[in-house]
């Protein structure tokens, strides 16, 4: 599930947001934001059963997909846009 909020400006501040436990293990959010680098937005574990993190993002579209334990690429269900590319989010400026 994403959440976003704007921010200052045309940016705005997006929360990716999974259960605790499903998949088991680490969970990344890779994107066109990051360059597809595993491991530097890794969702963290909340006291109300799910876990998070949160990414600045400046106004356009942009892709991504988890990435979970064992090489695991998944999309999140509640984005409406899937392509080839993964889940596609727009910002408006």
């Amino acid at each position: 599930m994403l959440r976003s909020t704007r921010l200052f400006g045309p940016k705005r501040r997006v929360t990716f947001s999974l259960p605790l436990d499903q998949p088991r293990g680490p969970v990344s959010v890779v994107g066109t934001f990051n360059d597809w680098t595993p491991g530097v937005h890794e969702l963290v574990p909340r006291r109300d059963g799910t876990r998070t993190v949160t990414v600045i993002l400046p106004p356009g579209t942009h892709r991504f997909r988890y990435l979970g334990a064992d090489g695991h690429w998944f999309d999140d269900a509640d984005v409406p846009q899937v392509d080839h590319e993964g889940c596609v989010i727009t910002i408006d400026g």
